[in-house]
This record gives C-alpha cells, structure tokens and sequence, in this order.
C-alpha cells in the first residue's frame, strides 16, 4: 500500500493535523491539503493524487459537490468522504456520485487504512 498519493482535505485544520499523522505513521505519502471543494479541485488538477480524503461540509464549496468536479479533472482518483456521526444520507449521495467509500470522525486508525485499502484494490 506505499505509494499512493494522498489529498487531505477538510476545513479544520485539527482533522487534517490527525488524518495526515496516521497516514505518515504508516508511510503513505500526503501530497498536499485542501481546506475546502474548491481548494480541492485545483490540487486534485495540479497534483492528480491517487486517493482524497474529502470532508463534506466545508465552506466555499462542500465535499458533496466538489466530487464531479474533482473527478473531470482528476479521473483516476479514488475519494473516501469523511463524514460526522449522523449524515447517512449525505454519505450515501456521495457514493452516487463517485466516492468509493467514507469513514466517520473521529477516525479510527484501523477503519481509515481498510478503506484505503479497499478503494485502492478496485
């Protein structure tokens, strides 16, 4: 599972700081932070990451629509939304729409690293 380009993305910076520590400790590679949709679509095009984590709300623009856009300029990278306890609905739009799985916060370790591991094994 090393390898893989990773984008961060949310608007607090606490749950990036977190996200991006469990990440490094298991040597996978956070190739930038994104602090919102928009943020997210122009380093999805610049860095073309392999894997987003991908927050839903944030301001400016929210995960749930930043997805299509993520995805025409970035095809080939997979998204897992990160979502609080209590938006199912939001989590189940986002999956039609593109995402390929989400976790919950706070993060648990061992769910973060099998969603990347299920999303990469498509």
């Amino acid at each position: 599972m090393t390898n893989i380009k990773i984008l961060i993305v949310d608007d607090a910076i606490f749950m990036r700081t977190v996200l991006k520590k469990m990440l490094v400790e298991e040597n996978l590679t956070v190739v930038g932070e994104a602090n919102s949709g928009l943020e997210a679509i122009e380093m999805a095009k610049k860095l073309q990451p392999d894997l987003i984590t991908l927050d839903i709300t944030m301001p400016e623009m929210d995960g749930i629509t930043a997805i299509e856009e993520i995805l025409k300029v970035s095809p080939h990278s997979k998204i897992i939304m990160c979502s609080a306890m209590g938006q199912q609905a939001m989590v189940i739009d986002a999956i039609k729409r593109g995402a390929k799985d989400f976790i919950v916060k706070p993060f648990e370790k061992s769910r973060v690293l099998q969603a990347i591991q299920n999303v990469m094994r498509e």
